[in-house]
């Protein structure tokens, strides 16, 4: 996730479980993600497992960018 993103974020944690559920799911995921990219070979089921999470994560991130459209739309703004 892009830095600008993360900043437009993370102060609207506290204020929206979902977008708080999904936030984490996407750590979750990246870190998850980031065992493989140490491995120099992955196996078949690896390499299965791998595509699973991009997609999962490609999915939660898509779910991210929808509920702050929602609030960019709003003109809600964030604390700073």
């Amino acid at each position: 996730m892009e830095r600008r993103e993360e900043e437009f974020i993370v102060p609207l944690l506290d204020k929206d479980p979902e977008l708080k559920k999904y936030y984490e799911e996407h750590q979750e995921l990246e870190k998850q993600l980031q065992g493989y990219q140490h491995k120099s070979h992955l196996t078949p089921l690896e390499e299965v497992e791998k595509k699973r999470l991009q997609k999962l994560k490609l999915a939660g991130k898509d779910k991210i960018m929808e509920i702050l459209g929602r609030y960019r739309h709003s003109g809600v703004q964030r604390d700073t």
